[in-house]
């Protein structure tokens, strides 16, 4: 009785990890068969992204204000415009990500200064934490956090207007460049949620009409 019990669990373990196997197999398969079409529209975004705020940084700002491009920025490239499906890379969490961890970073800097051994894991670990809260996951929202507390001199003389510059309106100018993009192709659909598609469509439109009724006013 006991043998006929063990061999049937033996063998639901068996398909469990097989069926397992399959599935990461296709996975890993499905994620591989980018073609060079995809390649090339995540490397424009990218490009376009950074060197759209890079230009800010160089040209439209003052050598006072001149803190506009961060390292997080990167990391949120790769999710953006090379893994358009992610969840993590859909705009509530690219810009709720990002701003939620500013915010913590530049509290916990104000409240810890001097301490860089627990005010820059306890900003990371806030950040995580409330970006699970809200749904707004987004990896390199941890980074943005700890650069408000372990950043240059100039980024933690900022306080609270690191949140707005650079991290809200640099976000914002990946997020225009990736529904740009991200939406060249048939296969490329930004962000995933059609709902979302939506709403940012008819913001389109009618900016669009709005204009068309301008000019012709």
């Amino acid at each position: 009785m006991e043998s006929t019990k063990n061999k049937s669990q033996k063998k639901i373990v068996r398909e469990t990890i097989d069926r397992g196997y399959r599935v990461s197999k296709y996975v890993f398969y499905k994620e591989t068969l980018i073609d060079y079409k995809e390649h090339f529209w995540s490397f424009l975004g990218a490009f376009v992204g950074i060197s759209l705020i890079g230009f800010f940084q160089s040209h439209v700002l003052t050598k006072i204000e001149n803190v506009f491009l961060i390292g997080s920025f990167g990391a949120s490239c790769v999710l953006v415009y090379g893994a358009i499906q992610s969840p993590l890379a859909q705009p509530r969490n690219l810009i709720g990500g990002h701003v939620i961890s500013a915010i913590i970073g530049v509290t916990v800097f104000k409240i810890v200064p001097d301490i860089v051994w627990i005010n820059g894991p306890l900003a990371v670990a806030l950040s995580i934490v409330a970006m699970q809260i809200t749904k707004t996951l987004h990896p390199p929202g941890g980074a943005t956090a700890l650069i408000a507390v372990i950043g240059s001199e100039k980024i933690k003389a900022l306080g609270y207007v690191y949140v707005l510059s650079p991290v809200f309106t640099g976000t914002l100018i990946l997020l225009i460049v990736a529904l740009v993009f991200n939406n060249v192709t048939q296969h490329r659909k930004y962000p995933m949620d059609s709902k979302t598609r939506t709403v940012l469509k008819r913001m389109f439109v009618k900016k669009r009409l709005l204009k068309d009724e301008e000019e012709n006013a």
